[in-house]
């Protein structure tokens, strides 16, 4: 896919991976909306792109606010007058047991990561069809495709994200739009140390799993972006970001049932 001089929109693009993947595709002639729930965060992002010589606008927007959603395709037409790209990466992480979390934080983080992901595809799917050339990434997680105790409910959002953008993939064959998912392995991002956790849960759990997560969290986030703008160019369907994504996916291949009694002496759990 050559990005140069088309229009993407990138979710949760104040920081982190979304961020360095708005760059990198700046770096390769994209035009650019920004869009995160931290309006300076997407706004310093912005002209850090545009410094890049692209186009780029950004925008304040909770993906989990269905009108704030439905009225982004406006408000980025008005600029930029089209879309070929969607990155859907914005999320947020919830960590403790099933039974250690409450409805309400399991429903707030499934509202972002994934009825987020649905909410920005039904906005932009008719502009996106208007294309000749069009792309919608999902970011999932190495936890789409593993499942870790204390990870019930983001590996279930993130599930959810892939096999939503598989069955996309395939309703959309034919047509100019076609779909990624992205499975990012141990990025470097602030994503555990926000992570929301029960009340009442143990310091001494809380630690020794923020702690585990930030061992594992190794490959710096421009690497990443890299890596998913090189698979968007490539009009790859999957892109494993990191060798420990690679890896975990071969040996979920293998032994489906049983990966976690090798994992669970690597990650320590």
């Amino acid at each position: 896919m050559k990005l140069a001089n088309r229009v993407a929109v990138v979710t949760g693009a104040g920081g982190g991976i979304g961020r360095a993947t708005a760059l990198a595709l700046a770096r390769r002639g994209c035009h650019l909306a920004l869009a995160d729930i931290d309006g300076t965060a997407a706004a310093d992002a912005a002209r850090e792109a545009r410094a890049l010589g692209v186009r780029v606008s950004s925008h304040r927007l909770d993906v989990a606010d269905r009108l704030g959603v439905r009225l982004l395709p406006a408000e980025v037409l008005e600029v930029h007058g089209r879309v070929d790209l969607v990155v859907n990466n914005a999320g947020v992480a919830l960590g403790g047991s099933f039974e250690q979390v409450i409805e309400d934080d399991f429903d707030w983080l499934m509202e972002i990561n994934f009825h987020g992901v649905v909410r920005m595809t039904r906005a932009f799917l008719p502009h996106l069809r208007l294309s000749d050339d069009a792309r919608i990434v999902n970011v999932s997680s190495i936890y789409g495709i593993v499942s870790p105790p204390g990870q019930s409910a983001y590996s279930a959002s993130k599930f959810a994200v892939r096999g939503f953008s598989n069955a996309l993939r395939h309703e959309l064959e034919g047509s100019p739009v076609a779909v990624s998912v992205v499975h990012p392995g141990g990025v470097a991002t602030s994503i555990a140390k926000n992570a929301r956790v029960p009340d009442g849960a143990p310091q001494d759990e809380i630690d020794r799993g923020r702690a585990v997560a930030q061992r594992l969290l190794r490959m710096p986030p421009d690497r990443a972006g890299e890596i998913i703008a090189q698979g968007i160019e490539r009009r790859q369907a999957r892109i494993l970001v990191g060798g420990d994504a690679r890896f975990v996916a071969l040996l979920e291949r293998l032994i489906p049932v049983h990966y976690w009694k090798l994992l669970k002496k690597a990650t320590g759990r």
